[in-house]
């Protein structure tokens, strides 16, 4: 049963939270008690990707605090715009792997449909911030490309929304996707990428849940947290929506310095997660994309960190060290949960 409740009691709609995110560095600060000592170099950084963050992520983040961990994720720095010997503007050599417009298909088994250009929080590490969503971005007509492709693959047994964040689209258009989907018959799953449980938790509406559970695919949520504070009683009460209609709900962070580069934090992000219904998955090491090399961990720091979490942490808790390469065949474990 697809519980109704959240149409009753939210204030806003998730489409009016979208439009409401905000863009403008100088606001950001002005509704942080930041210095705006910081405005010309956030704005600079935003130039080449800008600043997006919904307001009820905003409300979780301390005022007056430049070093909050949420904070760290979402505003421009100068750092950005530093050169840093191997980091590029397409780390994982997805062009490479993006057979026809719409999809990426690099593992075996699984595809990955961009389904919207947009997100409702740009995160500053983010690997596709220079991704060609021109060339990606299509109508219902150029998607029956996508499909055809998908249905010529009898080895492709999961498809993987993602984008941007294919929760950006609207519940019409992701019906119809994955309606049409569904009649691929060697299709078995869906699984859903997305951030906005995390940073616009209205947007879990019966609407969503509808078309989730509406096909004979098994449905699949990956969320995206980083840090425990951001998982707060609006964000706890999406997930028990999801969890209530019988989809899995995994999450995958990464490992990102000054933010969540310790045990401790990540121990509670764990903990956090598993008691609002979330099972850890996976912890990435940054990605090696133009602009966010101040975010790196180095991967014996990584080893060590994952080691602790081992011994402080039931095996089921402590997410995957994993490190995504160009050209493997899948993601590179690099640590073992006991």
């Amino acid at each position: 049963m697809i519980p109704q409740t959240i149409d009753a009691w939210q204030i806003l709609s998730w489409q009016q939270e979208l439009s409401r995110a905000v863009t403008d560095p100088g606001e950001l600060l002005e509704l942080l008690a930041l210095d705006r000592r910081q405005l010309s170099i956030a704005l600079q950084a935003s130039m080449d990707f800008p600043l997006r963050v919904p307001r009820p992520y905003i409300n979780r983040i301390r005022p007056g605090d430049p070093d909050d961990p949420l904070l760290l994720q979402i505003l421009p720095t100068g750092r950005e715009l530093e050169q840093v010997p191997g980091y590029s503007t397409d780390p994982l050599q997805e062009r490479q792997n993006n057979p026809v417009p719409g999809v990426v298909h690099k593992y075996h088994g699984r595809v990955l449909l961009i389904v919207s250009p947009a997100c409702a929080i740009n995160c500053r590490y983010c690997f596709r911030r220079h991704f060609d969503y021109g060339e990606n971005t299509q109508g219902r007509g150029d998607w029956e490309r996508a499909i055809h492709y998908i249905a010529g693959d009898p080895g492709i047994s999961e498809v993987i929304y993602s984008g941007g964040d294919p929760l950006v689209a609207n519940d019409r258009h992701l019906r119809w996707l994955t309606e049409r989907l569904a009649a691929i018959n060697h299709l078995r799953r869906l699984r859903v990428h997305t951030r906005l449980p995390v940073v616009i938790p209205s947007r879990i509406d019966s609407h969503c849940l509808e078309w989730m559970t509406a096909t004979r695919l098994q449905p699949l949520v990956v969320i995206h947290s980083n840090h425990a504070r951001e998982i707060d009683g609006p964000v706890k009460a999406a997930i028990s929506r999801l969890n209530e209609t019988g989809i899995r709900v995994l999450n995958q962070s990464v490992l990102l310095r000054g933010i969540n580069d310790d045990p401790a934090a990540l121990e509670d992000l764990s903990e956090t997660l598993f008691d609002a219904g979330v099972l850890p998955y996976y912890l990435h090491l940054l990605d090696r994309v133009s602009g966010a090399a101040h975010f790196g961990v180095d991967r014996r720091r990584a080893l060590e960190i994952h080691r602790i979490l081992q011994a402080r942490l039931p095996g089921y808790l402590v997410p995957r060290l994993v490190e995504e390469l160009p050209g493997a065949p899948g993601k590179t474990l690099l640590g073992c949960s006991a």
